[in-house]
């Protein structure tokens, strides 16, 4: 099975995830620049879950101009990946309103944990299931910042029981560190499928 249909049911999955958070912000009651920054906490929250959203699909739409083909185990692991991404809404507006305390701030760093460990399934599903010499598993490469992301989310998790901002710190860190699009899959994107 060609790629497209998975890729267009994913992006409108995420661009749902998407329009929920943002329809999770309230407008401030008053008409102030006084009550706007009073809403700042929310919108800087809304952006880091935005930021995340948006990591995922530009390496979801990297990594699938790579892939030769879908089986049924690329589709169940894809949707995996797109259940705990959906609950990011979720996380997002209960760490929000509760000030960043410690279980909200912990679940969310969960759901960033889970994201991050779906994606792995569903890299190594794809994996399984392209030839061995496949220019997918040539782009990975050590996959380093694949391998060390969960590591960072569980010491943002348990720095969380520290102060839910601290753990809040972590998670942006490690959202900065795949901002810039990875390379990797550019540089092979170009060349013919295995």
């Amino acid at each position: 099975m060609p790629t497209n249909r998975l890729e267009a049911f994913s992006d409108g999955v995420l661009a749902i995830i998407i329009t929920i958070m943002v329809l999770e912000l309230r407008a401030p009651e008053e008409p102030t620049f006084h009550a706007l920054g009073a809403s700042a906490t929310s919108l800087l929250t809304y952006l880091l879950s935005f930021v995340y959203v948006g990591i995922y699909w530009n390496n979801h739409h990297h990594l699938f101009q790579l892939v030769g083909r879908v089986t049924g185990g690329v589709l169940w692991s894809n949707l995996h990946l797109l259940f705990w991404l959906s609950l990011l809404p979720f996380t997002t507006s209960w760490m929000d309103e509760s000030q960043f305390a410690t279980p909200p701030t912990v679940v969310y760093g969960v759901d960033l944990l889970m994201c991050a460990v779906a994606w792995y399934v569903m890299q190594t599903t794809i994996l399984r299931a392209e030839d061995e010499q496949h220019r997918l598993r040539a782009a990975l490469g050590t996959d380093l910042k694949g391998k060390l992301s969960p590591v960072i989310y569980v010491t943002g998790i348990l720095l969380c029981f520290v102060a839910g901002w601290v753990g809040v710190a972590v998670y942006t860190a490690v959202a900065l560190v795949w901002l810039v699009p990875d390379r990797r899959f550019e540089r092979f994107a170009g060349s013919p499928v295995a």
